[in-house]
C-alpha cells in the first residue's frame, strides 16, 4: 500500500512530465466513483481514478504525470479519498483555474501539491510540464511557455513537503 506521508517515493512536480487535462467542474465522484470508496488504500483507489470520465487514466497514467482542470476541480463530497487515488496513481501535482476549497485542503493535507493557475485552459492533453511551487509558475514544455500560479503560502508549502498534515503532524511530535 502506497503510504501518502511518505515522501520519499513521491514524483518531484518539478520534473516534466505529461498533462492530463479535464475540464471544468470535475467533481470527486468523477475522480474516484463512489462506489468504489469501500476502501481507502491509495493503490486500490488509484485503481478507479477517472474510471467514469477516462477509462485509461489508470492503466496508463505514468508516475510524475499531472492532472490539469479548469474552474471548482473536486467539487462534492469532502472525503478524502478523490486526492487519495490521486497520490496512489502517483500524480505528480494538480494544476487547475480553481478548486473546490475541501479538495484542495485535503490535497495539502494529503501532500498533493496544488496550484491555481488561471491560465491552465493554455494547457493541452500531452503537453509536458512542471511545477515550480516556490515562484508558483506552470511550464509548459511543450508550448515553450510559461503561466503565473498562485504559490503556496510558506506553511502550506511545508506540509507539501513533508508528505500532508499527518507526517508533519507525527515529526513535531517526534522532536
Amino acid at each position: 500500500m502506497t503510504d501518502p506521508s511518505d515522501t520519499t517515493s513521491r514524483p518531484d512536480p518539478s520534473e516534466p512530465a505529461r498533462a492530463w487535462v479535464f475540464g471544468d467542474n470535475i467533481d470527486t465522484d468523477q475522480i474516484t466513483p463512489s462506489r468504489f470508496i469501500v476502501s481507502s488504500d491509495p493503490d486500490e483507489l488509484a485503481e478507479h481514478a477517472f474510471e467514469d470520465l477516462r477509462p485509461e487514466f489508470s492503466e496508463t497514467v505514468e508516475p510524475g504525470d499531472f492532472v490539469v482542470a479548469g474552474e471548482n476541480f473536486g467539487s462534492g463530497s469532502s472525503r478524502e479519498h478523490s486526492p487519495l487515488s490521486l497520490v496512489g496513481a502517483g500524480v505528480s501535482g494538480v494544476v487547475a483555474q480553481s478548486f473546490a476549497r475541501i479538495f484542495f485542503r485535503n490535497a495539502i493535507n494529503l501532500g498533493l501539491p496544488v496550484l491555481i493557475c488561471p491560465g491552465a485552459d493554455a494547457i493541452d492533453d500531452g503537453d509536458e510540464i512542471h511545477m515550480d511551487l516556490d515562484a508558483g509558475i506552470v511550464v509548459n514544455h511543450t508550448k515553450d511557455e510559461q503561466y503565473d500560479a498562485e504559490a503556496l503560502p510558506s506553511f502550506l508549502q511545508t506540509l507539501v513537503e513533508r508528505g500532508g498534515l499527518k507526517a508533519y503532524t507525527k515529526a513535531k511530535l517526534d522532536r
